[in-house]
């Protein structure tokens, strides 16, 4: 390696460590003072680049990249307010525990606090959200400066995994920020006739044999025997008891829990609640699909409450089962992070320890499957509620969101990807979808935004068409890359709110995804809140009538796009977009009144099959 000048330096050594660490994939905003990354990761055939026009796509693009791969990838940005556009994904890859590093090019230090042009202060701008920031400072000449840049970069991609420790006082993945001051000349360049000649005079090396500077690992957080045996004796002793699962971590970390998780069912008897996008709603025979109608019924809800409760991951989709679990249920919540996924404050007990390694441990001290009249009662109540709910929703033609939800999630293929919008998109999945294994899921629950959909779709599709060569990082970084078809599940606000994220760099990209957007103009979940009773304010602002026509989005993105007006033919549609390649919309017009209406006749039908039980 050889610089012409100590930006050049700085940059080529960041990037090179970067890649050592195990990084395949980088995201850039184009700009001025973070030239001379810019160039550095383009011209190193170890790292994929890929550039987005607009900063905050940038960051979420990234942020789908590292739910992908449970590995980090960067996004640079030049200085100034393209750096505060960066703050919606580190909320989220915070929030939602994705490694995510952010990396910021800034004015050197004599141009800081001068008024000069795109200088503001960037070096802690994302405060405890980020899992650590720090300043690297201006490039010098220096003996030491390599290994300083090398040693941070690998903290900044450890801490980004959670596997070092962070300010932010969580171990769990996260974003990192590194800012980078950039002296003129950031091209490699000696002199760029404003700036002295400023050659490099040190060595850039690094360890021998393309090893990172610092190698990390981080170990399972193995729960002590004792504690097994005295969580499983818990258990036996316990015929009424549920397990509920939330948001788990990417897919693509290592330890996924949900066949442990379903071991440890067989094994207790118990039934599982799953969230639909946590991926543990794959065994029919262990899981149930309407766990929200269900303890929803007031006489079901009483004559089924737990006396025992295992918590995995972080819930909240459901209000009807946060409130069936309050305080006078007791709750273990199994984290291998410690996050305190409590929001009803009812939790009384956080085991901090492997899920995966402590729910397979458990089955196997429990033993063979364990027969129970409890668990036989909540599914008979959960195949009743899922014929009624079913049968509601097949007595239509016209496309509605809840059954657009349930036969997308039933149709795809084994493999794909499903990404799911939050607002109502995630809703309708986890009220109708049946359990089904062969589907991973990714959503934004971090901070439950809709922003961002679309580039963190396009991140998780440029994960799924990468070369498999790239996945060769260390054990610490992550998992393998994922294949199959990538499908997104939108609402048109969310479609509309990240659109400049189909900005992403055509002539270098070749990505495949297909959006199915459900299109009800305007916010339809206000429908379902009391904002809906003040009919003078709330379509001006709560519903929000765009009047956007999507097939001209389409258009000027270069989309692929067809109409979906019968409900038979919404799976042909997807399946012939994901076929043919690209990117596609595959648009479903839907009535925000009518949707409402439905719901209601779902819980209607649901509530009268449980009747009918007595």
């Amino acid at each position: 390696m050889r610089a012409e000048n100590p930006s050049h330096a700085l940059a080529m050594v960041v990037v090179d460590e970067l890649a050592r660490c195990g990084v395949t994939d980088a995201v850039l905003a184009p700009g001025s003072r973070s030239a001379a990354l810019a160039m550095a990761l383009h011209d190193d055939p170890r790292v994929r680049l890929h550039v987005e026009l607009d900063e905050r796509s940038a960051g979420f693009l990234a942020l789908g990249l590292g739910r992908a791969t449970g590995r980090p990838a960067p996004v640079v940005v030049t200085s100034g307010s393209a750096v505060a556009h960066l703050h919606p994904a580190v909320i989220e890859a915070d929030t939602g525990h994705v490694p995510l590093l952010v990396l910021t090019a800034d004015r050197p230090p004599e141009l800081r606090h001068t008024g000069a042009n795109q200088a503001i202060d960037q070096v802690g701008l994302f405060g405890t959200a980020a899992r650590w920031s720090v300043d690297l400072g201006v490039a010098e000449d220096r003996p030491e400066s390599v290994a300083l840049w090398r040693s941070t970069v690998g903290r900044a991609v450890a801490a980004s995994l959670g596997v070092a420790g962070s300010v932010s006082g969580t171990a769990a993945a996260g974003p990192v920020q590194l800012d980078l001051g950039f002296r003129e000349p950031t091209v490699p360049l000696a002199d760029d006739g404003r700036s002295p000649v400023a050659t490099w005079s040190h060595p850039l090396d690094g360890r021998t044999d393309r090893r990172p500077w610092v190698a990390v690992s981080r170990p399972p957080r193995h729960l002590p025997d004792v504690e097994v045996a005295g969580l499983a004796g818990r258990m036996l002793a316990t015929e009424r008891g549920l397990i509920v699962v939330g948001s788990l971590p990417p897919i693509g970390s290592a330890g996924d829990p949900a066949g442990p998780l379903h071991d440890l069912a067989r094994a207790t008897g118990w039934p599982i609640l799953a969230e639909a996008s946590s991926g543990t709603r794959a065994d029919p025979t262990t899981a149930l699909r309407h766990g929200h109608y269900l303890v929803s019924h007031p006489g079901f809800a009483r004559a089924h409450t737990p006396d025992l409760v295992l918590r995995v991951g972080r819930t909240g989709l459901s209000r009807a089962v946060a409130s069936h679990l309050g305080a006078k249920v007791p709750q273990v919540l199994l984290d291998p992070d410690g996050s305190w996924h409590d929001p009803e404050r009812a939790v009384s007990e956080l085991v901090v320890a492997d899920t995966a390694e402590t729910c397979a441990t458990l089955a196997a001290q429990l033993g063979g499957p364990a027969s129970s009249v409890w668990g036989d009662a909540w599914r008979a109540a959960d195949a009743a509620v899922g014929s009624a709910v079913d049968a509601v929703l097949d007595a239509d033609d016209l496309p509605s969101e809840p059954r657009v939800a349930r036969d997308l999630a039933a149709g795809l293929p084994d493999g794909a990807t499903l990404v799911v919008a939050s607002s109502m998109p995630i809703r309708d999945l986890d009220l109708t979808m049946a359990p089904r294994r062969g589907l991973r899921f990714v959503t934004n629950r971090g901070a439950s935004g809709i922003d961002g959909v679309v580039s963190t779709t396009l991140g998780v599709a440029l994960a799924a068409g990468a070369d498999p060569a790239l996945s060769g990082a260390p054990e610490a970084v992550g998992a393998a890359l994922i294949g199959g078809p990538v499908v997104a599940l939108v609402g048109d606000l969310s479609l509309l709110h990240d659109a400049n994220g189909f900005l992403l760099s055509p002539a270098a990209e070749r990505l495949d995804a297909v959006f199915v957007v459900v299109d009800n103009d305007g916010g339809g979940i206000f429908s379902f809140l009391p904002q809906a009773r003040f009919p003078g304010s709330f379509e001006r602002v709560f519903g929000t009538p765009h009047g956007r026509d999507l097939a001209r989005l389409a258009s000027f993105h270069e989309l692929g796009y067809q109409l979906v007006e019968e409900v038979d033919a919404l799976m042909p549609a997807v399946t012939a977009a994901v076929d043919a390649g690209g990117v596609h919309v595959v648009h479903v017009r839907t009535d925000r009144a009518a949707n409402v209406a439905l719901h209601r006749r779902m819980t209607e039908a649901a509530h009268a099959a449980i009747d009918g039980l007595a």
